[in-house]
């Protein structure tokens, strides 16, 4: 599949700010080309020197300062309530707010934590952990990433699999692993 490339301006990718801002030239009101709606681009996270824990709140926060919702889905009620509890106090001086689809009004809140393959608060992105399925509306959303624990067989052969099913449907895929340092590479 190739790209479909439309010069509208994006709802998904808004002009000034947003994920395609590329400085000047948007601010001079130039429109950039983006993918077609149905075009999600999906982006594997490969950990192996650092944990979910530490990898998941820089993720979100850079989403945040896009100016997307996020939707974080997680396999099981235990993972989902350490997340909840993580993003509240992973770092001394800052903190994620979020709310869990449960909580009154999830549309309201910037990050939602879920079970379920609904999007309470419109997130444009969303991250799969702890082998959660691809959603079926993966082309709804900009960006959906993927984070899977290199250390576990199961995860790795889970990742392989929804690298395969997103690759059929036409999504934009790439793969990222962890150096040593913990700085990120592209392999794929």
């Amino acid at each position: 599949m190739g790209w479909a490339v439309d010069t509208r301006p994006s709802p998904r990718f808004p002009q000034g700010g947003g994920a395609c801002d590329s400085g000047a030239a948007l601010r001079a009101g130039a429109r950039r080309p983006y993918l077609s709606p149905t075009v999600t681009e999906i982006l594997f996270y490969h950990l192996q020197h650092q944990p979910l824990e530490r990898v998941l709140p820089t993720l979100v926060e850079r989403s945040l300062e896009r100016g997307w919702q996020a939707a974080i889905q997680a396999a099981s009620e235990e993972r989902l309530s350490a997340l909840d509890d993580q993003l509240w106090t992973y770092a001394d001086e800052s903190f994620l707010p979020h709310g869990t689809d449960r909580e009154p009004d999830p549309a309201s809140q910037p990050v939602v934590l879920t079970l379920r393959e609904a999007n309470p608060n419109g997130a444009s992105i969303r991250f799969l952990v702890e082998g959660a399925d691809l959603p079926a509306d993966a082309e709804s959303y900009a960006r959906i990433c993927i984070l899977f624990d290199g250390s576990d067989q199961d995860a790795l052969l889970r990742a392989r699999e929804q690298w395969r099913q997103a690759k059929e449907a036409g999504h934009a895929v790439a793969y990222w692993q962890q150096d040593e340092s913990g700085r990120w590479n592209k392999k794929a």
